[in-house]
């Protein structure tokens, strides 16, 4: 079948990550299913591009999100180039298919003086649980990587000797992440409260019962602690990457660099995350600049 053998592209030759060959699956499975119901067709290889966007009117009427049915219309558009690929198609029915519109999504970094805060809640803390919440807090801040790079961490991805972190991005892309000595610190700590449970899992970040960590429990730990001391709308792993990258921005610190730190392919997308605050900008471009008021001090 032309979906397996799409997949089986992905995985060998695309070297795509397990979450994301599952979001293909389902996508063209669902697409598949649609046209079986609505249009009593066997097979989507020569569906038009009518059938489409009957399928993409389902799918906002079923409360999807533009985002969501765009990247669900993404997978379909890459199984039809693939299907030319192979020449089971001449043209593919999404070629001049135009994604829908999407608001501008605003970011609100966490303060300095917020994370301060949620971190201050751990002061003296000793137990397992506290120092892992802690563990996972400082990490995602201190590193910027990704709520699902910080499930995939394992521990001998965790080097204490040289201050470092491997880390598994997108399309099994790896990167070293150094560590600051509080972050390694609270590591440490958490690390040996595993020995004493006698936790010898892969996974670094475990429940107690050293089972591997799940997505909605990282969620559910940020937004705990954070609920407590910011009232902003949103409050999650994603907002402690962005506030790494913001911080670390405002702070003067080279883009290239931090779009390295992000495992971002393109300075385009590190952009998107990362709005530099136009004051922090101004001092920077004043120091720097041969030109800037800073160096003209006293002339």
């Amino acid at each position: 079948m032309a979906i397996h053998a799409f997949l089986e592209y992905l995985i060998l030759e695309k070297n795509y990550s397990v979450h994301t060959i599952t979001a293909y699956r389902n996508d063209l499975e669902n697409f598949t299913a649609f046209c079986v119901d609505t249009f009593e067709r066997d097979g989507v290889e020569d569906a038009s591009y009518v059938e489409i966007r009957t399928w993409i009117g389902s799918l906002v009427e079923d409360g999807l999100s533009n985002a969501s049915v765009n990247r669900k219309v993404s997978s379909l558009k890459s199984y039809y180039k693939f299907l030319q690929r192979i020449s089971r198609i001449d043209t593919s029915p999404l070629a001049t298919h135009k994604s829908l519109k999407m608001a501008k999504r605003l970011h609100f970094p966490f303060s300095e003086k917020e994370i301060t805060e949620v971190l201050d809640m751990f002061e003296g803390a000793t137990d397992f649980e506290s120092l892992r919440d802690k563990s996972m807090i400082e990490i995602l801040y201190a590193t910027g990587i990704r709520r699902f790079e910080l499930l995939a961490l394992k521990h001998k991805d965790v080097d204490f000797g040289e201050k470092t972190i491997k880390v598994l991005g997108k399309r099994n892309k790896e990167r070293l992440i150094p560590l600051l000595d509080p972050v390694l610190k609270t590591l440490q700590q958490y690390d040996v409260q595993r020995s004493i449970l006698g936790i010898r899992a892969d996974y670094f970040f475990v429940t107690s019962k050293g089972k591997k960590m799940y997505g909605t429990f990282v969620y559910r730990v940020i937004n705990k602690y954070f609920r407590a001391v910011s009232s902003k709308e949103k409050t999650s792993p994603h907002v402690l990457r962005h506030s790494f990258a913001t911080h670390l921005l405002n702070e003067g610190a080279d883009l290239n660099s931090v779009k390295e730190l992000l495992g971002h392919s393109s300075l385009a997308s590190t952009q998107v995350y990362t709005k530099v605050n136009l004051k922090k900008m101004k001092e920077v471009y004043n120091k720097a600049h041969p030109r800037g008021a800073k160096k003209n001090e006293g002339l």
